[in-house]
C-alpha cells in the first residue's frame, strides 16, 4: 500500500509524503506506483521550471517527500495543490486497498 501524508498550514498544501508500493501489480506494471510517481517527479519538475521558490525533495527506494515553504509563491501554491488533487483522484478512482492518504494541519 503507498501511504500519502499531506501536511497543510493554513489550508496550503506544504508537504507531501509518500512511502511504500501500491502491490497493485507486478513490479513494472504497477500503475497506482507510475501515476504516483509521476504526479510526485512532475510537481518537482514543475516548481523548478515554472518557479524560483526554493522547497526541498528527498527520496529513495518506495519513499519521496517535497516540502515547500509556507510563503511559497501562489504557483507553488498551485502546483501542490494540484499534487494534491491528483494523488486524492487516485485514490478515489482505486480505493483504500492501494493508497492511503492523511491529511493533518500544522
Amino acid at each position: 500500500m503507498i501511504h500519502v501524508q499531506i501536511a497543510k498550514k493554513n489550508q496550503e498544501c506544504i508537504k507531501v509524503t509518500v512511502k511504500g508500493h501500491a502491490g497493485y501489480a507486478e513490479e513494472g506494471q504497477d500503475i497506482i506506483c507510475a501515476a504516483v510517481s509521476i504526479l510526485m517527479v512532475n510537481t518537482v519538475n514543475s516548481i523548478e521550471m515554472f518557479t524560483e521558490d526554493d522547497f526541498t525533495c528527498d527520496d529513495g527506494d518506495g519513499f519521496m517527500e517535497i516540502t515547500v515553504d509556507e510563503e511559497a509563491s501562489p504557483g507553488t501554491k498551485l502546483l501542490m495543490r494540484s499534487l494534491c488533487l491528483g494523488l486524492e483522484g487516485i485514490q478515489q478512482s482505486y480505493g483504500d486497498t492501494f493508497i492511503e492518504i492523511m491529511t493533518k494541519e500544522v
